[in-house]
């Protein structure tokens, strides 16, 4: 409730109630009860619905506060002290606002008379123990999970691909487990017994599934929801040497080992913060009640092998190019990552995309040392650009032309892919756009001859001095490319570079 402009001298009521259950004082009844405290006064009630207490950040509560501080209000009634705070922080800034404004503080239930030493410090005793009861509540809240997760409780997350959730009972309490799906099982079987194979990597597996076109779920398999998979105890039929495992790995086991009889499957939880990922420290194991699908063997062989080698390709510092964040794939926009082999004597740029999902065919061969060679080319020339005022209109022209050529044929490519399967009236209309798109390309590809025409020779046709440039750091040298440009776009066989100048 908004208070009047010009309104002075009001008793406030304020109301909170985090959960309407049936057990706890509803709002109305703690406005009742409020307004016999106000003796027949005239009141404002300030009412915040489905909010805590254990902070300030509450709409109604803030906007008496400002009231308070505007000097509108005298008095402010409460039914009990924790309805409106239970931190011993909050409520002290509260009470000093209430001081300095010369506001009277009123507890229904409690009966303080903040004028006295005797019920400011009784007040602040009181909100002591509230405190230590909303500290209560939440223990309370942890040590149920906790005993809930031991007792194998389904206790929410994802749905790991291969299940599905059906509702069961135990212990006479109802909750929920999982169930296996017949055709999502057999991709988990297959996806295991090929990453146990010695040679097979998860890039390997990935591009397998998506040869078979199979998807998960619809969207498509990267690396980390792979590794995800592998390495989840919820898939494997947990027996002795499970147990081993973890157990030998440092995992606090919640069933004897003699429940391990290869048959349930293992709910994971860590109960610490850890972030070494290649040992089971800080992990509570606990036997599922649904069925494993894969054998112990299996799981166990690609447990270790997951575990012996970084799976996940690490986010690091750009170190094998000076086109590292800058340079993409011209067929699905995704970075192209620089990578050495055999001790950085072969070096190669490879799509992101296609690495860790494979759903892209990627940019074709691509050496590292060539495609630098041709980004500085092009930066040579843009550098002279900067000085022939003519001629740089003209190649800017060339660029744009270029680059509205590149999107018209990417613009065919995909109405091509869209031919099968199309009904007559879609495919006369994807024929009419083809041909509409293939004479303006047509058109663009002449114009950029007639501009090439009259720009002569150009620089293209240079060997650009290199001398200085290698002299340069390899941080220098990505600063100047940061200032230079904004994205390299790598396709088959050409290169078009979006610059900032």
């Amino acid at each position: 409730m908004v208070i009047l402009k010009g309104a002075e001298n009001m008793t406030a009521i304020y109301a909170r109630q985090s959960v309407d259950r049936a057990d706890s004082i509803s709002i109305e009844q703690q406005i009742g009860l409020c307004r016999y405290e106000a003796r027949g006064e005239e009141v404002v009630t300030y009412i915040d619905r489905g909010y805590s207490g254990r902070n300030t950040n509450r709409p109604e509560f803030r906007r008496m506060m400002d009231d308070i501080r505007e000097g509108h209000i005298n008095t402010v009634i409460v039914y009990k002290l924790d309805r409106i705070s239970r931190s011993i922080l909050d409520f002290s800034k509260m009470m000093e606002v209430f001081g300095e404004r010369g506001v009277q503080f009123i507890s229904a239930t409690e009966k303080f008379d903040t004028s006295s030493p005797m019920g400011n410090a009784m007040l602040n005793i009181c909100i002591v123990f509230a405190q230590l009861e909303r500290e209560t509540i939440q223990k309370r809240v942890a040590d149920a999970y906790f005993s809930r997760s031991q007792r194998s409780f389904y206790m929410g997350g994802p749905i790991p691909y291969g299940f599905r959730k059906i509702p069961t009972v135990i212990d006479g309490i109802h909750t929920s487990m999982y169930e296996a799906v017949s055709e999502e099982t057999d991709v988990v079987r297959m996806i295991f017994e090929m990453y146990s194979e010695r040679d097979t990597s998860l890039g390997d597996i990935i591009v397998r599934l998506n040869e078979f076109g199979m998807k998960k779920r619809g969207k498509p398999w990267v690396r980390q929801r792979l590794r995800e998979m592998i390495i989840n105890p919820i898939y494997v039929m947990a027996d002795g040497d499970v147990y081993d495992f973890f157990q030998d790995n440092g995992a606090d086991m919640v069933d004897a080992k003699t429940a391990y009889i290869g048959e349930n499957g293992c709910y994971s939880y860590r109960r610490c913060t850890d972030g070494n990922k290649k040992t089971t420290d800080g992990i509570q194991i606990v036997l599922a009640p649904h069925k494993g699908i894969i054998s112990s063997e299996l799981w166990l062989k690609c447990r270790r092998k997951c575990s012996g080698r970084n799976a996940a390709i690490p986010s690091q510092k750009a170190r094998n190019s000076w086109l590292s964040g800058k340079i993409k794939c011209g067929e699905c926009g995704y970075a192209l990552t620089a990578k050495e082999y055999d001790g950085g004597r072969r070096r190669y740029l490879r799509c992101s995309n296609r690495q860790n999902s494979g759903s892209c065919k990627g940019a074709g061969t691509l050496y590292t040392a060539q495609t630098e060679k041709l980004v500085f080319n092009e930066i040579c020339v843009k550098i002279t650009e900067l000085f022939c005022t003519e001629k740089a209109a003209q190649d800017a022209e060339r660029l744009r032309l270029e680059n509205e050529l590149w999107e018209t044929e990417r613009e065919i490519e995909g109405l091509v892919d869209r031919v099968n399967g199309a009904d007559d009236a879609v495919f006369r209309y994807i024929s009419d756009r083809i041909n509409t798109l293939d004479l303006h390309g047509k058109d663009l590809i002449q114009r950029i001859k007639r501009l090439a025409n009259e720009g002569g020779a150009g620089f293209d046709e240079k060997a650009p001095d290199m001398t200085l440039w290698n002299e340069l750091s390899f941080e220098d040298k990505r600063q100047v490319v940061d200032t230079l440009i904004s994205a390299v776009y790598a396709c088959e066989g050409r290169i078009i570079i979006q610059w900032r100048i």
